[in-house]
């Protein structure tokens, strides 16, 4: 028996010598075979976009005018609430939200699943509502949840993320048509805007935004990214901020004189515009026939397009020193020569010219002192139809200005054998027959107070990124006139404020000069009974020069003439850059000022 179960023991013992050290290498060797394999684990690194954003728009004196923010995108979902704390989940949200309860608790109720709360959340308070997230999400206020598959989903928490760019605009209807407006598009889950029009539209390259920032690197238990040696980032840059070299206080007060002018005068619509005559910047562009780019509705869209740069019309007398000058450069009149003016009554075809200051005979500068048709028939008689065609074109008409705006018109003028046209060739002395834009004869009249020089308009002074200054566009200049003929035009044309039709002009203290111009409204082959009126001319004190235009839409109440309604607006535009410390008069001004008080009360016909 003893023997027995000694056997017994030693067959365990030896059993277990052998047993053990084997179990022993199979453990070890599944703990090598592990350790130098490479495991299947959930990732820890995560990756995270930073869209950037268009770039803003800033007008001369740093109101900015236009804008871009981001804005982010906040669900839940419904069935990961705890119902016990869906109230303190509710008030919590609308307390770092400012949203109502009501309506987040009924949209989260009546949801059997995702909830989108609210689309339009500052980056500010994205932030807030990340830790607000996390925080909740330890209060046990996210629960794990069974899915219509019967599966058990794990908890999800509230969700914030970009939704995409808001276009601010700050200024009201302040600065339109001429800024223009933007279109929203969804990318990838995210809006996008891009420019329709105005400076929104040509800068649009410049604008949009140039390369969002990209980031991979490893979480931590909040799920937020661990910015550290193994971590990878390109850069945020955002779109270009585009300067304009027009101030908004002065365009404010501008567009308020547009306003209250086409109010006066019962006009469809008045615009006005002031450039430098040396730089070409613009520094005001105003209209009253404006909209609000962050809410443009069915009223609006008559104002879509800009008067300034996409509107040609038949000018009228505004035309007359361009083709004077254009005769003077080439030797075919004299400013001081006698001309017969047939006491303002003359046959030209089957229809009879008859000026409004009739006059036996004129001199060549009285002609445009008075605004003489008749002389002025007489005079474009001297030329050929070549030399009042390339010399129209020269000044730049039936060609776009250039200025920095999209969709600008270039008008037309008849061709060389039309000019050849005794017709023709009559007409389009006193400004008929040939279509311009507000631009056009803006940047011709700089021609006269810039030494015969023309120089491209331009609203933008320049891009701004990153701290740093960039000029681009700049403008072009060319020599239209000879520095002697723009002289002697621009005397002329002083000469017709002091005591011709620009009488109405004058501004003590400052060398003004200038022409009014009033044209019938062409309609279906003929003409309406509409009008619209014109004063294009310059404003210079001993150190600055502006040319200034003015034109009045078709004015139904009051003296349609240029003289009684576009001069009076141009003088107190005048005023207004006086007011603004644009220009500055010289002191020894007051008899100027007496004698502009008495021609107050003449009516003046032109």
């Amino acid at each position: 028996m003893w023997q027995r179960d000694k056997s017994s023991s030693v067959g365990m013992i030896i059993v277990m010598f052998i047993f053990v050290p084997a179990a022993l290498f199979v453990f070890l060797a599944i703990l090598y075979f592990w350790g130098s394999t490479e495991r299947k684990l959930p990732r820890l690194d995560v990756n995270e976009t930073n869209s950037a954003i268009r770039g803003a728009i800033i007008a001369k004196d740093n109101y900015v005018a236009a804008n871009s923010v981001k804005l982010y995108k906040v669900s839940v979902d419904a069935r990961s609430i705890d119902k016990n704390k869906l109230d303190l989940f509710v008030r919590l949200y609308c307390i770092y939200t400012g949203d109502s309860e009501k309506r987040v608790k009924s949209a989260i109720e009546g949801s059997g699943g995702t909830t989108v709360l609210s689309y339009k959340i500052d980056a500010k308070t994205a932030v807030h509502l990340k830790e607000l997230a996390y925080k909740l999400n330890l209060k046990k206020v996210f629960v794990s949840f069974m899915g219509s598959n019967g599966r058990l989903n794990p908890p999800i928490r509230m969700s914030v993320s970009e939704s995409g760019e808001k276009r601010s605009y700050n200024v009201g209807d302040s600065l339109t048509p001429l800024i223009g407006y933007i279109n929203k598009k969804e990318v990838d889950g995210i809006t996008k805007v891009s420019g329709i029009k105005g400076i929104e539209k040509y800068y649009e390259y410049y604008l949009a935004p140039v390369r969002d920032e990209f980031i991979v690197g490893p979480r931590d238990i909040g799920g937020n990214i661990i910015l550290e040696r193994s971590s990878k980032k390109t850069g945020r840059i955002d779109g270009y901020n585009v300067r304009l070299s027009v101030p908004l206080t002065l365009q404010r007060k501008i567009e308020r004189l547009s306003d209250e002018g086409a109010d006066n005068y019962d006009a469809r619509e008045i615009v006005v515009g002031i450039m430098n005559s040396k730089t070409g910047k613009i520094l005001s562009l105003a209209t009253n026939a404006r909209y609000d780019p962050s809410n443009i509705t069915k009223n609006d869209l008559k104002n879509l397009n800009f008067t300034a740069s996409e509107y040609a019309y038949e000018v009228g007398s505004i035309m007359k020193p361009i083709i004077f000058a254009i005769a003077y450069d080439a030797k075919a009149v004299k400013p001081g020569e006698i001309i017969n003016t047939y006491n303002g009554s003359y046959k030209l075809g089957t229809r009879t010219i008859r000026d409004t200051h009739p006059a036996k005979q004129m001199s060549g500068e009285e002609i445009i002192i008075h605004s003489s048709n008749i002389g002025m028939i007489k005079i474009s008689e001297r030329l050929e139809g070549q030399a009042i065609y390339d010399g129209l074109m020269n000044f730049g008409m039936s060609q776009k200005t250039g200025i920095d705006l999209p969709y600008e018109q270039s008008g037309n003028i008849p061709s060389i054998k039309s000019l050849n046209n005794k017709i023709y060739k009559a007409t389009i002395s006193y400004g008929y027959g040939a279509q311009m834009t507000f631009l056009q004869m803006l940047n011709a009249y700089t021609v006269f107070n810039n030494g015969g020089v023309m120089i491209s308009p331009r609203l933008v002074e320049n891009l701004e990124n990153n701290g740093k200054t960039y000029i681009v566009n700049e403008s072009e200049t060319r020599q239209v006139i000879s520095k002697p003929t723009a002289d002697v035009i621009k005397g002329i044309l002083i000469k017709t404020v002091e005591s011709g039709t620009g009488r109405k002009g004058r501004v003590a203290g400052l060398q003004i000069g200038g022409k009014t111009g009033t044209a019938r409204i062409a309609k279906g082959g003929g003409y309406s009974s509409a009008y619209n009126s014109s004063f294009f001319g310059f404003a210079n004190d001993a150190d600055t020069s502006y040319t200034i235009g003015v034109l009045v839409r078709e004015p139904k109440r009051g003296s349609y003439y240029a003289a009684q309604n576009a001069l009076p607006i141009f003088k107190r535009a005048v005023g207004i850059l006086i007011e603004e410390g644009y220009l500055k008069p010289a002191a020894d001004a007051n008899a100027t000022q007496k004698v502009e008080i008495k021609d107050e009360a003449v009516e003046i016909k032109d």
